[in-house]
């Protein structure tokens, strides 16, 4: 039997029982291939013994490893508990050289999101240079409102011109075309002569930071497998952090115009970079260019069979939606009544919502203003919210890995409750000694109670990503992801701009509360409907949210006793 000649399982076929595997990882080695007694597992074996697959001994234990980490994590959401079931399928497994492409592919896009952050934390930089009367550019504080918050205005136009883009052209070419913009925004913020020509610049560097954030993080979704899925896509966000540590750094040491110059570094160097990569194989794949799919996906995954595999499944449930439509392509608001997309999209939209209002990017813009408040003038706050900045990076690093080794449920859970004590504990902190003269005790206090926030509320900022990358359907992941990322930023924008008025208001204590309640809400929101999407494949979870329930907790499960394989708990198809 060829390898064009495969038979394929429906996914309840995928399950068997014992240990016998209906598909197998052709690019396995033997020592690893699951050894079986039965007709099916022999085949397998001879069929193995044919194509007589070539790998270095480094490949072999590399795939070992990663063979059992699937094995441990990967089950399916759908089983059959009538039997004693195993994962019928070994996901995509990449060799040593695989992995390598993958991880050199994300750092292309590293480059980028580091330059993306840049802009975000420039404010933080611009305002209080701009503020002093000595300066031939001051301001006020409603212009400081503007200049803050416009940036989020503008983002959403890019978010919203990106899914379009990226579905029309591919995911590449439209990284490419918004590396534009934000090079010509870091010129207009250098050259600046007039507040017009600063909100220029902001708008400008806005656009393509909203641009870029959509194709990123669903390039690299698609291009990792699922083992390496939320590395990844957590990854963007610790070189997020960096753009704005970086940013931070240079406005403590030298003017705006010469920060803003260095602004434009970051956006070369990453079009060089991104000019080399492969485009998305998923892509690629569903838009008929199958040549250039498997290319891509043999470079990614270092092994043509494993390619032509994964080619095929893309093709295969790229087919079925055809022919679910007479052959045609679904319509976009046709999908969106559809159950499977509504679910992850009340997940991620609420979520937004709760991130906005929790402070993640808030602190961000007005770091030096918070700061000062919470520490008095005694503290320099410039190099506080450098400090700042340093926190969030190391966090966002250890998030990363958290992602590879931790459950995501467990993780955002564990952020959110740590967001919200340590945002309470300010406020009632603050509230106590509100009128009371600043003391160093009270910059001691203040301080640690910043960075316990920023460090717990990091783990936010990394989960729209995850959530847009891997939820979303792949039919319309691109289109769709725009759209979010749009009303996202209308939101961020909305909420930045207000806020030097709610803290008039509502004092910086008040503020914090607030931020605790929504970070709490958060934590209780993705509890009950995230469903655990670690170790899974994309396949897998588009099936997922075609179940009924909403609630995570009330998936059937397999008990403990009718599967030594699976952990306990592990979900059933709903009958």
């Amino acid at each position: 039997m060829s390898l064009n000649e495969r038979v394929t399982y429906s996914p309840e076929e995928r399950w068997v029982e014992d240990t016998t595997c209906l598909e197998t990882e052709l690019c396995l080695p033997d020592d690893i291939l699951r050894q079986d007694s039965t007709e099916t597992g022999s085949m397998l074996l001879s069929q193995q013994e044919k194509i007589k697959v070539k790998e270095s001994t480094e490949e072999r234990e590399t795939l070992k490893h990663a063979t059992d980490q699937d094995t441990k994590h990967s089950e399916p959401y759908y089983a059959d508990s009538k039997q004693k079931h195993t994962l019928a399928e070994v996901v995509s497994v990449s060799t040593t050289k695989g992995v390598f492409h993958q991880l050199l592919l994300t750092s292309a896009v590293l480059l980028l999101a580091a330059a993306c952050g840049m802009p975000i934390g420039y404010s933080a930089v611009l305002l209080p240079q701009l503020y002093d009367t000595n300066e031939s550019l001051a301001i006020d504080i409603e212009m400081g409102s503007w200049i803050a918050s416009v940036h989020s205005l503008a983002t959403p136009i890019g978010s919203f011109a990106s899914g379009p883009i990226m579905d029309r052209w591919g995911r590449r070419p439209a990284l490419l075309l918004a590396i534009v913009p934000l090079f010509s925004g870091w010129v207009l913020l250098a050259t600046a002569s007039s507040h017009f020509v600063l909100l220029l610049g902001r708008v400008v560097a806005g656009i393509s930071v909203g641009l870029i954030a959509a194709p990123a993080q669903i390039l690299l979704a698609e291009i990792a497998e699922p083992r390496l899925r939320g590395l990844l896509i957590g990854a963007p966000f610790v070189s997020y952090s960096l753009g704005i540590l970086l940013v931070y750094a240079l406005g403590s040491q030298f003017h705006w115009r010469e920060v803003a110059w260095g602004g434009t570094v970051l956006p070369l160097l990453s079009f060089i970079a991104l000019f080399f990569a492969p485009e998305s194989p998923v892509w690629l794949a569903r838009n008929e260019q199958a040549d250039r799919a498997a290319k891509a996906l043999t470079w990614l995954r270092g092994c043509p069979i494993q390619a032509k595999q994964e080619l095929h499944k893309l093709t295969e449930r790229f087919e079925e939606e055809q022919q679910q439509n007479n052959g045609r392509p679904q319509r976009f608001w046709k999908s969106l009544g559809e159950m499977a997309i509504i679910k992850p999209l009340i997940i991620i939209n609420a979520f937004h919502v709760l991130q906005i209002l929790s402070g993640t990017y808030l602190v961000v813009f007005y770091a030096v203003d918070i700061i000062s408040d919470l520490g008095g003038s005694d503290i320099n706050s410039i190099q506080a919210a450098v400090l700042t900045a340093i926190v969030r990076l190391a966090f966002t690093f250890l998030y990363c890995f958290l992602l590879l080794m931790m459950p995501r449920r467990l993780m955002v859970t564990l952020s959110g409750l740590g967001s919200g004590f340590s945002c309470v504990a300010i406020a009632a902190f603050m509230y106590i000694r509100a009128g009371e003269p600043k003391t160093q005790y009270d910059t001691y206090v203040a301080a640690v109670l910043i960075l316990i926030y920023i460090g717990a509320n990091t783990g936010f900022m990394t989960m729209p990503g995850i959530m847009i990358g891997e939820l979303l359907p792949a039919k319309i992941r691109g289109q769709i992801a725009g759209y979010l990322f749009t009303i996202f930023n209308l939101m961020l924008f909305g909420v930045a701009k207000g806020f030097p008025y709610a803290k008039a208001v509502l004092k910086t204590q008040g503020l914090f509360l607030m931020f605790g309640f929504a970070s709490f809400g958060a934590s209780l929101l993705l509890f009950f409907l995230l469903p655990e999407t670690k170790g899974r494949t994309l396949h897998d979870i588009e099936d997922y949210f075609q179940q009924r329930n909403w609630l995570w907790m009330n998936r059937k499960r397999v008990p403990t006793e009718q599967s030594s394989s699976a952990e306990e708990g592990r979900p059933l198809a709903n009958k």
